[in-house]
């Protein structure tokens, strides 16, 4: 096993005062963080960094370090003696060279904020989608949150189907870690709202305007649907107000939802004379009390 000597990886001198240490730690850890750095060997010497600082920090892993290895070179072949594990006292698996993992038993203690392999945090955000992306799925490009491990944009894709307040989780892109994995980036999904369709969970609904005779005598219309348009039967004798459904033409899933169709009776403006002595003549022809069970 090769002997590392912690001293010379942080560049300080064996006497060296914590400060003096933490201090290098610091310089080192910002030098070599692989997010930033553009050293080749980044990774390796971040985490070197970290497992020098990782014993040197605390004042009884430093004198264990010191009894047993002061008289090694840095390189040099290094056997830890007999009961060196019982003796130190094991501090958990880490992600630690061989050499401190035979001196040591692996891992690392020490208090929050001092934890070098620490995994990033989560981070929450919220992108807002199309009826029309939500239906069919997507691809989109958004600027990364504040927070996460990078700046510039990301590339985001959209499930079909989706619903509004759902989350799409993408897979360390959240806050960078200390040498461990980074977080996950959280998007909350809100669906915009739309001109035509309104959305209640998976069904999608349409208030479709028609015409008096297209409700009294019914006939056929062109419905849009967010897959296209389609001709629907208006039945004769249709009511305003109702509902036709269109099975399957909601958002797509495991169980599709539905598509509704409202209707909505018009009336045609009775602008000139003639108009309106058509409207006089069918009150005449066709009398109707739309009222008479409220008397």
């Amino acid at each position: 096993m090769e002997y590392k000597d912690y001293y010379k990886v942080l560049g300080v001198a064996r006497g060296a005062s914590q400060d003096e240490i933490k201090k290098a730690y610091r310089t080192l850890a910002r030098k070599y963080h692989p997010d930033v750095s553009k050293e080749a060997n980044a990774e390796e010497k971040f985490k070197e960094v970290g497992e020098a600082y990782e014993v040197l920090r605390d004042a009884e892993k430093r004198a264990q370090y010191d009894q047993f290895g002061g008289q090694f070179r840095h390189g040099q072949s290094f056997t830890p003696p007999p009961g060196w594990e019982e003796n130190v006292g094991g501090f958990g698996r880490g992600n630690f060279s061989s050499f401190f993992e035979n001196m040591f038993g692996g891992g690392m203690g020490g208090g929050p904020g001092d934890n070098f392999f620490a995994a990033g945090e989560d981070v929450n955000a919220k992108i807002t989608i199309t009826l029309e992306d939500a239906f069919n799925g997507a691809n989109k490009t958004i600027r990364r949150p504040t927070g996460a491990k990078q700046t510039g944009t990301l590339n985001v894709k959209i499930p079909a189907g989706i619903e509004s307040g759902k989350k799409i989780r993408l897979n360390g892109q959240g806050k960078a870690g200390m040498g461990g994995k980074a977080g996950d980036l959280y998007l909350e999904v809100n669906i915009a709202s739309h001109r035509l369709f309104r959305l209640e969970g998976r069904d999608v609904y349409l208030d479709l305007p028609v015409t008096p005779w297209e409700a009294a005598l019914g006939d056929k219309v062109t419905v849009p649907t967010l897959a296209g348009k389609i001709s629907l039967t208006i039945p004769a004798g249709a009511r305003s107000g109702q509902k036709m459904r269109l099975k399957g033409r909601g958002l797509p899933g495991k169980t599709s939802g539905d598509q509704f169709v409202v209707l909505q009776i018009m009336t045609p403006p009775a602008l000139s004379e003639e108009q309106q002595n058509f409207y006089r003549q069918m009150a005449d022809k066709m009398p109707f009390n739309p009222r008479e069970n409220m008397e």
